[in-house]
């Protein structure tokens, strides 16, 4: 049991390094976190649980190959110190799977997603909620900064600026 504990501490730590060090692993996250936050607090679109669940299968692939991605590419850089050919077709097949799932998952997006009304409905539901919609964009904002700062940035963000 002790050891089943330690594989879900090193999973986690694995997770989170991909979360602090990749980009593309936050820009991932910060795009399923906002469309499962719409489609669980709000009642804009209509999706069925398997539709839910389509979703939520392409978008943990693409998440957990960003992890695959990020391993390949450390372990190559661990084994190669110099240019090599082989070693940069392992790192941009590797990110080439990534982004194969990510437009796989936007198709299934646009498929399940694509519903007129629930745009028209989300609108309106902004245009009378206007302390909705700042703490929305607010949300984006902190979002971006996250995404192309990361973790790091900001905390030496307020190291540097918060005394």
């Amino acid at each position: 049991m002790k050891n089943l504990a330690k594989s879900f501490v090193y999973a986690f730590k694995g997770i989170t390094y991909c979360i602090a060090h990749e980009r593309n692993m936050r820009i991932h996250l910060c795009f399923t976190l906002f469309m499962f936050g719409f489609l669980t607090v709000h009642d804009f679109f209509e999706v069925t649980r398997t539709q839910f669940a389509v979703l939520f299968a392409v978008c943990s692939s693409v998440l957990a190959l960003e992890c695959v991605n990020t391993a390949v590419e450390k372990t190559v850089d661990l084994e190669t110190k110099e240019k090599n050919p082989l070693a940069a077709i392992a790192k941009d097949a590797a990110a080439g799977a990534v982004l194969i799932a990510a437009i796989g998952s936007v198709a299934v997006g646009l498929a399940v997603l694509y519903q007129p009304e629930a745009f028209v409905k989300m609108a309106d539901y902004y245009k009378e909620n206007i302390p909705v919609l700042i703490a929305f964009i607010v949300s984006v904002a902190a979002a971006f900064v996250f995404v192309f700062a990361g973790p790091y940035g900001i905390k030496n963000f307020f190291k540097k600026h918060v005394k």
